[in-house]
């Protein structure tokens, strides 16, 4: 099977490497918080056509490596996955909003991204590897 995937007009291979964190990068991310998180990313990354290859939730960051059509423009995804999931978060977990600090903002401003060409294996591995450090 080609990596390529079809457009009508495109045949693309378009893998970036996204990371950004909760306001404060507080270490909030665990849990039932960090399973809705996942959650709400694959579904909403589905629903715009995008494939998510992998994806890390860590206590206090969001790794995502994810495939995206170039129909659609990184800032726009990256907005709209972050909007979506913070809405969705706050509706479920009601006690953030009591929080004075949180206004109406789950996420930090911003976001890293970069594109996967033939590191990618080197970049899966690390994930990998933060993960179990992370359990450590």
């Amino acid at each position: 099977m080609s990596r390529f995937r079809k457009l009508s007009h495109a045949i693309w291979h378009c893998q970036y490497h996204i990371v950004w964190v909760p306001k404060y990068r507080y270490r909030i991310l665990k849990g039932d918080l960090a399973n809705e998180v996942t959650r709400c990313i694959k579904m909403f990354s589905d629903q715009k056509g995008c494939e998510v290859v992998e994806l890390n939730v860590q206590i206090d960051h969001v790794h995502l490596v994810v495939m995206v059509p170039p129909k659609i423009s990184i800032s726009s995804y990256v907005g709209m996955v972050k909007g979506r999931t913070a809405i969705r978060v706050f509706n479920k977990f009601r006690q953030l909003k009591e929080k004075q600090y949180w206004g109406n903002h789950f996420w930090a401003e911003g976001y890293c991204v970069d594109t996967i060409g033939l590191d990618a294996e080197m970049i899966l591995k690390y994930f990998k590897f933060q993960e179990h450090q992370e359990k450590r």
